[in-house]
């Protein structure tokens, strides 16, 4: 081996010299152990030239890859189109749930009612096993299922497993689901928002601050004197309407209480008639509206922040709200390994607010998520107000978290995220708002501060102790570092003590519990995983155990797998639900290929700015997951899921492999 290969690179994970190996002999292995696995499934043959797949960095040679710009950051360029179908046609869902009734669409229903037909274009099937029919007992897709195979009777029926489905009926594993009705609401914009509408009529009928200048000062007291005149000309105009109003009123109450007295003389003289009119009155009278259980003042009253739902964030582990990567099936797999607190993807309240389901479906929670919330970004108090009162009265989460400090462009530009930490004054409408129609406590994540030099967190935090959030949650960096250079820890722990009593969260470079053992000693109340837990989702039980875990590829195999069946629940075995999980996998694979595992270390533990360096793992999967190409995950992905369609395209939405 070549001594160039040995010498560790700046910048570059120290790896032990056995397994130390050049980009080409990395590749070269790679390949020769694709053509063997492929020799032994096809031995007549590979697949025609036509139907492969155009993969990145394919048919281009050693010259164009050394002239090749190195990427960073993220693929803006990355196009936004719809979603793939997969299939051509169809099956109608009154044929995949076998309802008894006619389709309501009848002979215009754009899909299929033919099983038959369906069959002979439907994708052939991935396995023998259906995880949805194997935990639930019946799989709610039916013959549209990759695995039917697995349920199907031999006249097409969807079998059921009834001791299974009985006992898996009453459980309700995911929450927070959208409600048709409320949908239709909120696209017509018939949603009231009573405790939103109060609080912001409050703060446009707030008093703005005095002039200072002499001039202003003079047309104000000229204005204040100009009033005056005019109150005095009101308030003796208005007198003397009063006084003839109340000669009036009396002269109708005489008029009243004599006629009252002539209908009370009628109605003994004639009992039936005074009868027969109750009865009609009754007859005309609407129902009361029966109710059960006590009626509270829930609705008059308001909660004092001391009434509010409590909630423990000390000392927790906190996985990070994870744009794309922190889906529910990656949630349900962190929190097999320890994590104490999960969080939803960033949600745009403003989509929420339009009832879009893709939007709502970022709230969904999982059974085994104990302590969840969402996050909601937003820019204008009256969105986010409203949008507060909406979750507060919808969906059942233990805290809502305010995202201000969300680096992209697309969120900064028009004033949130970020940008919110420099508009204090809508920075405090918006957590003042917030709190005010919530039951549950408010939380806020920001950065340093936005350009690089110049920290501003430590101005904010005491302000917002007097908002009234319950946690506050710091990334060491600032908006222009995204994550570049190391979190600055010593500046979090100047900031956990400002923030006390309310609980500070450190964010930032923890990537083994050596790590979290620094970070808990600056004073932090606890600690937030974010690319860690995307690296190594195993992170939370080495933080808890205190120790590094030599974790086999075997072992990292079947979290991939426990993640698949997780995104069958979640998507469904359908073809758009298969192809769903997968596209969630390969972004997630585009992180954990930075793993270096600890048994190939020469200095322990790994550090989250090192580059790992082209080396060859203990067995052929281990330097497979070592792979930074996007074609080396895709097979990663086939082991799982199946080969990819004909039609299959990806792009990773951040670039795993840039490194500065």
């Amino acid at each position: 081996m070549d001594s160039t290969v040995l010498e560790a690179e700046r910048g570059a994970a120290a790896i032990k010299s056995q397994f130390l190996t050049s980009k080409e002999k990395f590749h070269e292995f790679l390949s020769s152990g694709r053509s063997s696995q492929k020799n032994e499934e096809d031995p007549d043959g590979g697949e025609p030239e036509k139907k492969k797949i155009r993969l990145e960095n394919e048919g281009e040679t050693a010259e164009q890859e050394k002239k090749k710009i190195k990427m960073r950051g993220q693929n803006k360029s990355r196009p936004h189109v719809k979603p793939h179908t997969y299939e051509d046609k169809r099956l109608c869902t009154s044929i995949i749930q076998e309802r008894d009734s006619v389709c309501p669409y009848g002979e215009k229903c754009r899909f299929l009612h033919d099983v038959s037909e369906y069959l002979s274009t439907k994708a052939a099937d991935l396995g023998d096993q259906c995880h949805l029919f194997n935990t639930l007992g019946k799989c709610p897709y039916g013959l549209t299922c990759r695995y039917a195979k697995a349920h199907t009777s031999a006249d097409l029926k969807n079998m059921v497993n009834t001791e299974l489905y009985r006992a898996s009926a009453g459980r309700e594993n995911t929450t927070n689901l959208l409600d048709k009705e409320l949908q239709k609401r909120l696209r017509k914009k018939q949603q009231r928002f009573p405790g939103a509408d109060a609080f912001l009529k409050s703060i446009s009928r707030a008093p703005r601050p005095e002039h200072n200048s002499r001039e202003q000062r003079g047309k104000h007291e000229d204005q204040r004197q100009k009033h005056e005149e005019q109150r005095e000309q009101t308030d003796e105009q208005s007198k003397n309407t009063e006084d003839q109003t109340q000669t009036n009123n009396q002269r109708e109450n005489a008029n009243i209480q004599s006629k009252n007295t002539e209908d009370q003389r009628q109605s003994v003289e004639d009992p039936s008639k005074n009868g027969s009119d109750s009865a009609n009155r009754r007859e005309t009278q609407v129902p009361p509206i029966k109710t059960i259980g006590p009626i509270t003042d829930a609705d008059i009253i308001k909660l004092r922040p001391c009434e509010k739902k409590q909630v423990d964030f000390r000392d927790k582990l906190y996985l990070a709200p994870l744009t794309t990567c922190g889906n529910l099936p990656f949630r349900r797999v962190c929190k097999r390994f320890g994590a104490d607190i999960t969080c939803g993807e960033m949600a745009m309240c403003t989509n929420l607010l339009q009832g879009q389901a893709s939007e709502w479906a970022l709230l969904k929670r999982h059974a085994s998520e104990d302590l969840f919330g969402v996050q909601l970004e937003g820019c204008f108090p009256d969105t986010m107000t409203r949008c507060a009162e909406l979750l507060n009265q919808n969906i059942d989460v233990d805290f809502v978290d305010i995202n201000s400090g969300c680096p992209i462009d697309l969120v900064y530009k028009k004033g949130g995220g970020c940008g919110l930490m420099t508009r204090t004054s809508k920075f405090e409408q918006i957590v003042r708002g917030m709190n005010s129609v919530l039951d549950v406590p408010l939380t806020v994540k920001i950065r340093t501060g936005v350009q690089q030099n110049s920290n501003i967190a430590h101005k904010l935090i005491p302000e917002m102790k007097k908002w009234g959030v319950s946690l506050i949650t710091l990334h060491g960096r600032s908006r222009e570092q995204r994550y570049t250079k190391l979190a600055d820890w010593d500046y979090i722990n100047t900031c956990a003590q400002l923030a006390a009593p309310v609980p500070l969260f450190g964010n930032g470079d923890i990537l083994s519990y050596e790590d979290a053992m620094k970070a808990r000693e600056t004073g932090v109340s606890g600690i937030m995983v974010a690319r860690g837990a995307l690296i190594k989702p195993w992170l939370f039980t080495e933080i808890k155990e205190s120790r590094h875990w030599d974790i086999s590829s075997t072992e990292r195999l079947d979290i991939l797998r426990d993640f698949t069946h997780f995104g069958l629940e979640h998507w469904g075995s359908d073809t758009q639900g298969v192809e769903k999980t997968r596209n969630f996998l390969l972004e997630w694979l585009s992180f954990l290929c930075r793993y270096i595992p600890v048994g190939l270390l020469e200095r322990v533990p790994q550090r989250i700015n090192e580059r790992p360096p082209f080396y060859m793992g203990r067995d052929y999967l281990e330097t497979l997951m070592a792979s930074q190409h996007v074609d080396d995950w895709i097979q990663i992905s086939e082991m799982l899921l199946g080969p990819v369609p004909k039609n299959f395209s990806f792009l990773p939405k951040h670039k795993a492999n840039a490194y500065k």
